[in-house]
């Protein structure tokens, strides 16, 4: 078994008129996509350091231990049998293991009996001066007790090891959308002040709106506002070095929101960076957060267009009136279940507004939440990706917060279910592919990024994408890329990613489906060329 080194990104803009930043030589390739996992011989490697500490502690504790006086024809040594065990976890659902035993003996043959602790049982057979190699998959997430027995077949000399071992993967548990930061009203912060230009504000998490200790990502909808100056917000994990990318870029007086899925630090927390000359306001929107302990697995479907006030699909036809709500039915729709369904993964478009205003999307049933998903001025088009919790009959709602009319676009791409396989695995950033190192992407073409990772089983994965130096208006699309796309040009897919206009940078977050394949299909679904920049920030792997 092998496994994807820890990567991802966001992407780095400079924060005068929001142009992305320069690209950097160290950029992917343009046919090469995202970064690299450890070979196997890493993976074992891995373990078996993991194997050598644990050996030297426990010779270290033997030398120390007091010996007994040595009559005439006594041995040289007391006699001693003991079983060391290193482990490594690299995957969503998967451990290796590496076990030998430090013994007198000089030859014999030993017998390992190793329980899972999963019902399932394992019996091998090695040379005494061996180190033995295993490795795992797991049902579920979480903490997994292994109980390992080593038995030298002659002398009968017998040692037992028991550790608990955490697989990497976690599972999502999703909540109504719940506010637990705004700067403008103090929410969530020491006091109701702008964020200083390149200044840092913190966001409780562990703690906050019944998330529990421990959790190791969370999904927030993020929203700048008031900006006095241009330039871009990254959001991190507390307590770990500020990436030189960002997740949403902003103009002086723009609102706007973005989806990010985020790694919490070991304190609970996760910063909130203002790279920008000016001041800005920020807002975080809850959705739910992912740990390691049995939850919601997660299942990408290909992007399906489920409702379109334009045209009746899904819902009435016709703008959504101010101040008003309607649901869609989600459960059953687009390759999602009809039953056992927790939340929905979703890019939600905006279009034609008649007045400025915001969107909320939240599960049916209950009354719409002070909460945001898209902002949005008179005429924009504007798309964000939304992750939300289903209501128990299998809908969501969706509240136009303005005060005129709007249509509404909701593409599905994935679902989270007890029933699905696949845990998330956070990411460092990575940059994927950066256009401006290569040339743009014309009008109505496509670029085919490489996504798989050796030794991981991938159903998706977790990219922000942002286009930027914009020579006209359009939409991006992503799909998976068939795999015959060498000799047979892809289909574009009928659904969006992200809306853009002339001389804009515009980013959102995508959750790419590539169980199937290796790689996706990014799409201008414009006439004119666009810098394109993928940026990974994380993966699902399945059981």
């Amino acid at each position: 078994m092998i496994s994807a080194a820890v990567v991802a990104a966001v992407v780095g803009l400079v924060p005068a008129v929001a142009q992305a930043a320069g690209p950097s030589a160290a950029g992917a390739s343009p046919t090469t996509g995202a970064g690299s996992a450890p070979a196997p011989a890493a993976v074992e490697q891995a373990a078996k350091d993991a194997l050598a500490k644990d050996r030297a502690a426990k010779a270290g504790a033997r030398a120390g231990a007091p010996k007994a006086v040595a009559g005439p024809g006594a041995a040289p040594q007391d006699p001693y049998f003991e079983l060391a065990m290193g482990s490594t976890a690299f995957y969503g659902h998967g451990v290796d293991i590496a076990v030998s035993v430090a013994t007198d003996l000089t030859e014999g043959r030993i017998v390992y009996d190793i329980d899972w602790g999963d019902g399932r049982i394992l019996q091998s057979t090695g040379d005494v001066t061996q180190d033995r190699l295993f490795e795992h998959l797991f049902a579920e997430v979480g903490s997994h007790r292994i109980t390992i027995t080593a038995t030298e077949q002659t002398s009968k000399r017998t040692a037992t090891i028991v550790r608990d071992v955490l697989v990497n993967g976690s599972e999502f548990v999703p909540r109504t959308p719940a506010r637990l930061l705004d700067t403008r009203d103090g929410t969530g912060a020491p006091a109701a002040k702008a964020v200083a230009p390149y200044a840092t504000t913190r966001v409780r998490i562990a703690g906050s709106a019944g998330i529990p200790a421990g959790v190791t990502a969370v999904a927030l909808n993020l929203t700048v506002t008031d900006a006095t100056d241009a330039g871009h917000l990254i959001a991190y994990a507390s307590g770990t070095p500020q990436p030189t990318t960002s997740n949403v870029n902003f103009t002086a007086g723009q609102s706007v929101p973005t989806l990010a899925i985020v790694p919490v630090g070991a304190d609970g927390y996760v910063e909130l960076a203002n790279r920008s000359g000016g001041t800005v306001d920020l807002i975080a929107d809850v959705t739910g957060y992912f740990t390691q302990s049995a939850a919601n697995g997660y299942t990408s479907v290909k992007p399906s267009r489920i409702a379109d006030t334009r045209d009746g699909r899904g819902t009435a036809r016709g703008q959504v009136a101010g101040q008003s709500t309607f649901a869609v039915q989600v459960a059953g729709q687009g390759g999602v279940p009809a039953q056992g369904v927790a939340a929905v993964a979703l890019n939600v478009t905006v279009t034609d507004p008649k007045g400025p205003g915001h969107l909320t999307v939240f599960p049916s049933g209950g009354q719409a939440p002070s909460t945001s998903n898209l902002n949005f001025t008179t005429g924009q088009t504007v798309a964000n990706a939304v992750i939300v919790p289903v209501g128990p009959d299998g809908r969501i709602s969706l509240r136009n917060g303005a005060w005129a009319g709007t249509d509404v676009i909701v593409d599905v791409t994935g679902y989270y279910s007890a029933d699905s396989e696949a845990a998330y695995l956070p990411e460092n950033p990575k940059r994927a592919y950066d256009s401006r190192l290569w040339g743009p992407l014309a009008g109505q073409q496509y670029k085919s990024l490489g996504m798989w990772q050796p030794g991981r089983r991938l159903e998706a994965v977790v990219l922000n994408t942002t286009v930027t130096d914009t020579q006209g208006s359009g939409h991006l699309s992503v799909a998976p890329d068939p795999l015959d796309s060498a000799t047979v040009t892809p289909t574009p897919p009928d659904s969006s990613v992200l809306n853009w206009t002339k001389g804009a940078t515009v980013s959102n977050l995508v959750q790419a489906d590539i169980f199937l394949t290796t790689g996706i299909d990014v799409w201008n679904r414009g006439w004119e060329p666009i810098d394109l920049i993928v940026d990974r920030v994380g993966a699902y792997d399945r059981n």
